[in-house]
């Protein structure tokens, strides 16, 4: 019986890491259909590195959490099967996947200048920018969980910048978004949100999580912002 018990076990986590890793290639497949093995390989191990960060912070604190599952085109999340239990909590795990993914793509970028590759500056510019729109100030992103133990208020400043980036670049992803932090959103426009015991944070807890918000954002940005003209002047004229 409980050799029987140990298989099973063994086969559960079997399944999780199958989950993962299927929906990794399938990934992978679907982007090097479009921009070639070498990159798409890089680019889903970016969002891994991400999303990593996230399952160690969660674990950290305690929580019972999923391995991470990809969705081509909409990235990859991992499920919290343990709610955070006030809003430190979840800032905490929030901004430990941008964290990570920030510190994957300072890695990717000073290998692509020591090895001069261009393939490398891509990836690091890829993940800059999936990082900073990770930080976005909104509901579902890992911005509208770092920024709401500050205040959910600050959502309301994410909901025009979102909307800005859908005109400059239409995208179904942004649609995506939209829809699933409308419901928070509405809250924080009501003052239905930022009240109770869940986000009973101290003040000094706030300032720290709003400065490295603020600190990992500028950073993001101004690297994104570099690589960009960095890459646009790699292309032949």
């Amino acid at each position: 019986m409980i050799k029987l018990l140990l298989l099973l076990l063994s086969g559960a986590k079997f399944g999780k890491l199958a989950l993962t890793g299927g929906t990794m290639l399938l990934s992978m497949a679907v982007y090097a259909w479009i921009w070639g093995w070498p990159y798409a390989v890089g680019f889903v191990l970016m969002i891994l590195v991400h999303e990593m960060g996230h399952y160690v912070a969660a674990r950290q604190r305690g929580l019972n959490v999923g391995a991470p599952t990809f969705i081509p085109f909409v990235g990859a999340w991992i499920q919290l099967k343990d709610l955070p239990h006030d809003a430190e909590t979840d800032a905490y795990i929030g901004i430990a996947g941008p964290v990570a993914g920030t510190l994957a793509a300072f890695a990717c970028f000073e290998a692509g200048r020591y090895y001069d590759s261009g393939l490398l500056i891509a990836l690091a510019y890829a993940g800059y920018m999936i990082n900073l729109f990770n930080l976005l100030p909104l509901g579902p992103l890992d911005g509208g969980r770092v920024t709401a133990v500050v205040s959910p208020k600050i959502w309301l400043i994410g909901a025009p910048l979102l909307v800005g980036l859908f005109i400059w670049h239409p995208s179904p992803m942004f649609l995506l978004v939209a829809l699933i932090a409308w419901p928070s959103f509405w809250n924080a426009l009501r003052g239905r949100s930022g009240g109770g015991a869940y986000y009973d944070v101290p003040l000094q807890t706030r300032v720290n999580y709003g400065l490295a918000y603020l600190g990992l954002v500028a950073y993001l940005g101004a690297m994104t912002y570099s690589l960009h003209e960095q890459l646009q002047g790699m292309r032949p004229g």
